[in-house]
């Protein structure tokens, strides 16, 4: 038997998504603010202080909450969806930028370790907390901070992250590394590290940072090939910096041709 909130679900869309959820009467869904996307009529929308999970019953609870929502860069409220009418009410959620939506069945997946602005929505009853970086290296270099987000519970609950999006099921002991930025998520039983990438070559001009991310099993983990971060830096740098062929007259022939000669 669970004891969060037990929800149904679809998943539309290919590179941009959301996530449609269906609730019976008196279910509720919880999402981030600015992930609601549309809702049927006899759907409430109430924001609460913290993320109403069971964990955060009373006054100094909820408080406890939210002062962990501000530490993961969140605000100190959610939006509750609940369905006040009879009969099936949908909710839906969008992410926020290309890529893909992650279901996670809290019950069979166990604890879920995840980017800080990784969670979308969840039912109700899902505690969404912090996990604290054990180890000073991986806080520093890691890409996250010593500061992630904690999905815990028995109901169901969704990421999204940046791209094409896919899993791997590491055996014991088993090591993978990969680029600190395109860790998505992990399960509890994941050891999360991180390495020097080493060389003299490759620290100067290898020009794919100084670190990788380890992960070592048992565990799941979710990995995305487009980090939010990787996204904006490229938009930034071509918005603020001279394309390469503006200065020959080819290069402005080409400009006025595909619109930019303004």
């Amino acid at each position: 038997m669970r004891t969060n909130h037990e929800i149904d679900y679809k998943i539309y869309g290919e590179e941009m998504q959301y996530v449609e959820v269906e609730l019976d009467p008196s279910e509720t869904a919880i999402a981030e603010a600015g992930s609601f996307m549309m809702m049927d009529d006899g759907v409430q929308m109430a924001t609460i202080f913290g993320d109403g999970s069971q964990q955060q019953s009373g006054f100094l609870g909820k408080l406890m909450s939210a002062g962990k929502r501000l530490l993961t860069g969140e605000s100190l409220f959610m939006t509750a969806f609940t369905n006040i009418g009879g009969g099936k009410k949908r909710v839906s959620f969008a992410s926020p930028y290309p890529g893909k939506i992650i279901p996670l069945d809290l019950q069979q997946q166990g604890t879920i370790i995840c980017q800080k602005d990784a969670f979308l929505c969840a039912a109700k009853g899902v505690s969404v907390g912090i996990a604290l970086q054990r180890r000073l290296g991986t806080g520093l270099f890691g890409g996250e901070g010593f500061i992630m987000q904690k999905l815990e519970g028995d109901g169901m609950a969704f990421m999204h992250a940046g791209g094409h999006v896919f899993e791997r099921i590491l055996q014991p002991g088993e090591m993978l590394k990969i680029d600190t930025g395109c860790v998505v998520g992990y399960t509890q039983g994941i050891d999360f590290d991180i390495q020097f990438v080493g060389g003299i070559r490759n620290t100067l001009f290898g020009g794919e940072g100084l670190f990788f991310a380890t992960l070592r099993g048992p565990g799941k983990v979710w990995i995305q090939t487009l980090p939010v971060s990787r996204l904006a830096s490229r938009i930034l740098s071509y918005g603020t910096s001279q394309r390469k062929e503006e200065g020959s007259l080819l290069g402005g022939l080409g400009n006025l041709l595909d619109g930019d000669g303004n």
